[in-house]
C-alpha cells in the first residue's frame, strides 16, 4: 500500500461550511474511556456545539448518559456528519456504511488518512475531511480554542505580541 498522500481535502472555508451545514454528528468508534479522543470530542460537542450527537459502538449500551447504537443504520436519524475514530483497516467499511445511510460528510480524525475510504465517500457525493479534528475545527472557527487549553485571545496565524 502506498503511503504517498495524493488526496486533497477541503480548504478551511470549506470545512467551516461543512460544520455550518451540519445539524447532527455520529461518532463512530465512541469510547467510554475518558482518556480516549472520542470521549473528549464527544464531551466538547455535547457542551459547546449546537449539534445533535449520537454514539456508535456495538459493544456499549450507553456513554455519557446517552444511548450508544450498534451501527449508523440504527440511529434515530441520518447523521449529517460521520466522525470516525476507528483503525485504518476499518475505514473503507465505515465509509460504505456512511454512504448507505445517506450521510453528507465522512470526517476522519487526526491521524486518520485512508484514500480508499475517501474515494468511496466522494464517489457517492459525500464531503470528506481527513486528518482533522471536528472539535478543534469547531473551536477554531467559533473562538473556542481556549477550551482545549489554548488561550489565544484571537484567531491568527501570527504569534501574539505581549507588551
Amino acid at each position: 500500500m502506498s503511503t504517498q498522500r495524493t488526496w486533497v481535502g477541503p480548504s478551511a472555508p470549506d470545512r467551516l461550511g461543512i460544520l455550518r451545514g451540519t445539524r447532527s454528528i455520529a461518532i463512530v468508534g465512541m469510547s467510554n474511556k475518558p482518556s480516549r479522543a472520542s470521549y473528549f470530542v464527544a464531551t466538547y460537542l455535547q457542551s459547546s456545539s449546537p449539534y445533535r450527537v449520537y454514539f456508535v459502538n456495538p459493544v456499549l449500551d450507553e456513554v455519557l448518559g446517552q444511548k450508544a447504537y450498534p451501527s449508523l443504520a440504527e440511529l434515530p436519524e441520518v447523521p449529517d456528519l460521520v466522525d470516525v475514530f476507528r483503525k485504518d483497516a476499518d475505514l473503507p467499511g465505515v465509509a460504505r456504511e456512511a454512504v448507505a445511510v445517506g450521510a453528507k460528510t465522512l470526517w476522519l480524525q487526526l491521524g486518520s488518512w485512508n484514500e480508499e475510504a475517501a474515494a468511496i465517500a466522494e464517489d457517492a457525493g459525500l464531503d470528506v475531511v481527513m486528518d482533522q479534528c471536528v472539535k478543534i475545527e469547531h473551536a477554531r472557527f467559533h473562538g473556542g480554542l481556549h477550551l482545549a487549553g489554548f488561550n489565544t485571545g484571537v484567531i491568527s496565524s501570527k504569534r501574539q505580541v505581549l507588551a
